[in-house]
């Protein structure tokens, strides 16, 4: 059989031309069960992109045929943008050119001539994936057919549905539409038939509902899920603990936000007689109740991730698992995965053991009592909770050399605040307030971080297939770009193209602290920064100036962890893993990274959509009223806006009428051509609202009248 990176070697030699499959097979002398088996490989190839076939039949690789593979990441306006792996610049397809693809189809372009030379240009020359095989949006009625306009602007363009297919929808319906042809890029228009009508718009809870069927969320588990769990044995008892560390005895405690109900860490913080801390980090033994390859397993690898959409969950796995037995209630035993580690009153790692236990959670606490006990100043709830308060103070204390310590290594401490929704009782918005990360939040994140470092660390040493968390450093060129936006606040990441260090980031963090755009600069930060995500190679982390790092903490609602706790469970209890188990593994993690960071990806999207709904609806009404705001972004098409709640708005260059402005791009800023007025990034505005489309999340604002 002929190997895959052998065919593709060949292919890459400069001597190589384009031949056909038959030419192909003559070459490399194959007949018979070879001949057919190549014939599976070339197709395989084709289909992941890798290979293409020419209008003529003769096969090569894209990038020696001026061809590209990628997604579309579409515009509302029609044209769209080709996204390819290892490619430092997107391929601009124009609308004449997408050959009737649509956002998010996997393609092959053909890069055009460009005269001007700026931008890559492209045309799609074959379609490999369609992706919106069902859209979500709003029903139009029209005389002949009805129309959906899809809530997914950068589809940009209506699905024609005939009158037959409407399953009663009404014009301002929300509605879920099957395509049945997609458009062929002449004057065909992509057709479809509701599937189902989620209700009226701005009815309760159908936006959220409309946002679970645009990003296709599971809702429900299957039935042969609720059948497995159902048979299972969900309380602990004597046969599961046999074997385990016992640390039923050590004081743990919890700590979680008020309404968290999959409590998959425990905490306990001892000090040793040499002075040293012993910090014990117990997780959820999900491992123990999901087995490879049940229904169960096959369920949560699809999902990959817990969803939390504001009023709901999305669960990685059924309640009687994440709120039931895997949740470490206080009072009861429970199976855990525990590292112990040693640490010395410098943040170094002393020691540690990792291994299957069984604790017996003490105390079950929150965020806010955690604050208030530290703070001490309630004393009634300082005796409520007298057990904990020495724990409590090790903690502490132990947090703040944790701290030094990341501070040591140049760790980069983001502070971009997020948005705390308040809902009623049908989902409505009632408030929105920036969120505070507090002392209890920062002890739980560095205990955290510990563990998931001490243990990526550890297996990576055992050279065991395994899945990491990695965040790569920026790109030269992006850290180019940023440094432009910096120097108009006078501020320079100073790094070199071949060695790009955290530290240059925090430095810059340090020197706008206090400043008015200090949380405009965090932000601009961390979007040049590159996409954490999940891979079998341990590639270090950026953003937390670590070289070994993974997710171990969270096995209830992510994939990658539950993952890896099976791995550590297999070499503790076996110690020798064989060959041929390592060469399933790494099939497997290579697997369940690049799920998972999809997913991850997918979860990401659909929150942010939510949010992004949820700060229009709370801002619907509000027309006239003015705020202070900080401008948070510039375009030549106006600037944005940024409340203190986080809601933000764009001021339309057209609403800008005591002059003509342009865009500066090296400044950032709108200038006005005749009265030199300068509305620049991080300065303070006085803005009104001034209109508000819930349809398309969009908030306009402008200029509050002077007084």
């Amino acid at each position: 059989m002929v190997e895959r990176d052998k065919l593709l070697a060949m292919m890459r030699e400069k001597v190589y031309k384009p031949l056909t499959e038959a030419e192909l097979v003559q070459e490399l002398g194959l007949s018979g069960d070879m001949a057919e088996q190549f014939k599976e490989l070339i197709n395989g190839l084709e289909q992941e992109g890798v290979v293409v076939r020419t209008r003529y039949g003769r096969l090569g690789l894209p990038e020696m045929m001026n061809l590209v593979v990628g997604r579309l990441q579409g515009n509302a306006k029609g044209f769209a943008f080709l996204v390819a792996p290892n490619r430092p610049q997107d391929v601009y397809i124009a609308a004449s050119n997408l050959s009737g693809a649509m956002h998010g189809d996997r393609v092959i372009a053909r890069l055009l001539p460009n005269s001007q030379g700026k931008k890559d240009e492209g045309e799609v020359i074959r379609i490999l994936e369609r992706v919106n095989h069902r859209i979500v949006g709003r029903f139009e009625g029209g005389e002949h057919v009805g129309f959906c306009r899809p809530d997914e602007r950068r589809i940009g363009q209506d699905i024609v549905i005939s009158h037959g297919a409407t399953k009663g929808a009404q014009t301002g319906d929300r509605i879920v539409v099957r395509i049945i042809h997609f458009p062929d890029g002449k004057q065909h228009l992509a057709t479809g038939e509701v599937e189902e009508v989620l209700g009226r718009m701005g009815d309760p809870g159908v936006d959220v509902l409309a946002v679970m069927r645009q990003y296709d969320l599971p809702h429900e588990f299957p039935d042969e899920v609720k059948e497995q769990v159902a048979k299972m044995q969900l309380e602990v008892g004597p046969e599961d603990v046999k074997g385990r560390l016992d640390l039923r005895e050590l004081p743990t405690i919890t700590i979680d936000g008020p309404d968290a109900k999959d409590l998959d860490d425990a905490i306990s913080v001892e000090r040793l007689a040499s002075g040293n801390y012993r910090l014990g980090v117990h997780i959820a033994d999900v491992g123990h109740y999901v087995r490879p390859g049940t229904p169960l397993d096959r369920e949560a690898f699809a999902r990959g991730t817990s969803i939390y959409l504001l009023d709901r969950v999305l669960p990685m796995l059924p309640a009687d698992l994440s709120n039931g037995v895997c949740s470490l209630t206080p009072g009861v035993d429970r199976l855990t995965l525990s590292v112990m580690m040693e640490i010395d009153d410098a943040g170094n790692l002393v020691q540690h053991e990792l291994a299957e236990s069984v604790i017996h959670s003490h105390e079950r606490m929150t965020y806010d009592v955690v604050n208030q006990l530290l703070e001490g100043e309630d004393a009634e709830l300082s005796e409520r909770y007298r057990d904990q308060l020495d724990q409590l103070n090790l903690m502490r204390e132990l947090h703040d050399i944790l701290v030094r310590k990341r501070d040591g290594r140049g760790a980069i401490d983001f502070e971009v605040q997020e948005a705390k929704i308040i809902l009623d009782d049908e989902g409505r918005v009632t408030d929105i307030v920036a969120r505070q990360d507090t002392l209890a939040d920062s002890i739980i994140e560095e205990f955290m971080v510990r563990a998931n470092e001490t243990v990526a660390e550890s297996y990576y040493w055992l050279e065991l297939p395994f899945i990491y968390r990695v965040h790569e450093e920026p790109k030269p060129a992006k850290v180019a770009e940023l440094n432009t936006f910096l120097g108009a606040f006078g501020l320079r990441i100073k790094a070199k193209s071949d060695d790009i260090h955290p530290k240059s980031f925090q430095a810059v963090l340090e020197k706008v602290d206090g400043r008015r755009e200090q949380r405009l600069i965090h932000r601009v930060l961390l979007r040049s920064m590159m996409r954490a995500r999940y891979s079998p190679e341990c590639l270090g982390h950026f953003g937390l100036a670590l070289k070994y790092y993974c997710h171990f903490t969270a096995p209830i609602r992510r994939y990658p962890d539950l993952a890896i706790h099976r791995i550590i469970k297999e070499n503790l209890r076996k110690k020798h893993v064989s060959e041929g188990r390592r060469a399933e593994l790494a099939a497997f993690v290579d697997r369940a990274a690049t799920n998972a960071s999809a997913r991850e990806q997918v979860a990401t999207e659909a929150e942010r959509t939510v949010v992004d709904i949820k700060k229009a609806e709370f801002m619907l009404g509000k027309e006239g009223e003015i705020y202070d705001a900080i401008i948070s972004g510039v375009t030549n098409f106006g600037f944005f806006a940024e409340l203190d709640n986080t809601v933000e708005g764009l001021v339309h260059v057209s609403s800008l009428d005591d002059d003509y402005y342009e865009y500066d791009e090296d400044t950032y800023s709108l200038i006005g051509k005749q009265t030199k007025r300068r509305f620049r990034l991080g300065d303070l505005v006085r803005i009104q609202v001034a209109h508000v489309d819930l349809e398309d999340r969009r908030i306009d604002f402008e200029l509050a009248p002077e007084a």
